[in-house]
């Protein structure tokens, strides 16, 4: 077993190296390309978890999964390793997460990595038979997203998305009114957040890489560029390079509502409405897509409108109680309903203030890791599998590729292709630097 950390202070890289077992004898080499059988447990015992990015967001995640058996952790800063390995004492360390899936006893990967990482960890994880957490979005470009998907049905693993608020009550209560009919047909939906990233000049300054940052590591597959404190470990989703600004951030949070309530999928058609100019580096600071779902079984096509940095819709009141800073509003042809995480209020509030609501046909959740942590012990399901998600993630992408594509983009979503021009293939398409192929 690798010593214990008897300090929180900075290690030097080669005594860190040592303790991450970097070049340890005894984890042997895991390098084919089909999943392994996954060990037959029961409900009462313990989960052997790898987690892949411990601070920040990991850390999160870190917490919701510490009662399994951590056996491994990873994390390219050696100062954020350290300081999970003190309440992680028994587990290995590592800076490369391709060592970290070597170690044979790991049953189920969290990877809480920027963007950019997200499919060239978790496609591994799941080709070496392990169940994989993920953070939203599910990947940087959709043909990751779909790399990662298929890998997953392929595999049979279990697999959830960090929606932690798919599992809260609020959006349960929504998703059963509107499946009840409550504001009949809905044809129009609109999702707005608050939240604003990029509008920003690539940095020309070249500081020094900090001593505890390995930053080819973070940089994984991504091509190298000279590092900048404007990138790593806070601001890294300005960046097309890394991330999607705040649609990729939020999307998969707030569209996860009315995908789940009115199943819907992959989108027919993305276009940009507004938006500022497309910039090469830097995502866009404001912007608002339209995407064009269709018709499912009895249900009518749905217009999806996605509004980002102060912009809302145009229904939304100017003043009152119910300008929030962000959220969903479904459109019905009898009402309106209008959500954010936690609360939801049904529109006209006259109208409806006294008609009983449906009878509750959703269950409260276990949680949203537990859920994962269930299923991987006793092969139940999870409500944000990648089956779920990876369409989810892949429409809210989509309108990144619109806006970089400055087109409006007919999507084939088969052929993973835009069927009206041949611009948008390349923000559709990862494209990873020598080494780091999926």
């Amino acid at each position: 077993m690798v010593p214990a950390l008897v300090k929180t202070r900075l290690l030097s890289r080669r005594t860190f190296l040592q303790h991450a077992g970097l070049s340890a004898a005894g984890i042997a080499w895991i390098g084919c390309k089909s999943a392994s059988s996954p060990r037959q447990l029961s409900a009462q015992d313990r989960l052997n978890v790898g987690v892949i990015g411990v601070a920040n967001q990991g850390q999160y995640n870190l917490s919701n999964v510490a009662h399994e058996n951590i056996v491994a952790l990873c994390d390219v800063d050696d100062t954020y390793l350290a300081a999970a390995r003190q309440k992680f004492p028994q587990a290995q360390v590592y800076s490369d997460f391709r060592r970290l899936l070597d170690q044979r006893n790991i049953d189920a990967v969290v990877v809480a990595t920027p963007d950019h990482t997200h499919a060239v960890a978790a496609v591994r994880a799941l080709e070496t038979g392990r169940h994989v957490y993920c953070e939203k979005p599910l990947a940087r470009t959709i043909s990751e997203v779909r790399a990662i998907t298929e890998a997953a049905r392929r595999h049979r693993r279990v697999t959830q998305i960090g929606t932690q608020i798919h599992a809260g009550s609020n959006y349960r209560r929504v998703v059963e009114l509107v499946q009840a009919g409550f504001i009949g047909e809905i044809r129009e939906v609109h999702v707005w957040v608050g939240a604003s990233y990029g509008g920003m000049e690539r940095p020309q300054a070249t500081p020094p890489v900090p001593a505890s940052l390995h930053y080819d590591l973070w940089l994984g597959p991504v091509p190298y560029r000279p590092y900048s404190p404007e990138y790593v470990p806070f601001k890294w989703r300005n960046w097309w390079a890394f991330g999607g600004g705040a649609l990729a951030d939020f999307g998969c949070h707030f569209m996860d509502l009315p995908h789940w309530a009115l199943g819907l999928r992959h989108a027919l058609s993305a276009e940009v409405v507004d938006a500022p100019p497309v910039h090469a580096e830097s995502t866009p600071p404001w912007m608002i897509v339209r995407y064009e779902h269709p018709a499912r079984g009895t249900q009518p096509p749905v217009r999806l409108t996605w509004y980002h940095g102060g912009r809302k819709p145009d229904l939304l009141p100017k003043e009152g109680d119910l300008t929030w800073a962000s959220g969903v509003l479904f459109v019905g042809d009898k009402g309106q309903l209008i959500s954010d995480y936690t609360r939801h209020v049904l529109l006209p509030e006259d109208k409806f203030r006294d008609v009983p609501r449906p009878p509750r046909s959703i269950p409260e959740s276990i949680g949203h890791h537990k859920e994962w942590l269930q299923a991987c012990k006793t092969g139940g399901p999870t409500t944000c599998s990648f089956d779920y998600s990876g369409p989810l993630s892949e429409t809210a992408l989509l309108g990144n590729v619109a806006y970089r594509a400055e087109s409006r983009i007919e999507w084939d979503a088969v052929k993973r292709r835009a069927t009206n021009g041949r611009r948008a293939d390349q923000f559709v398409q990862h494209v990873y630097r020598k080494g780091w192929s999926l």
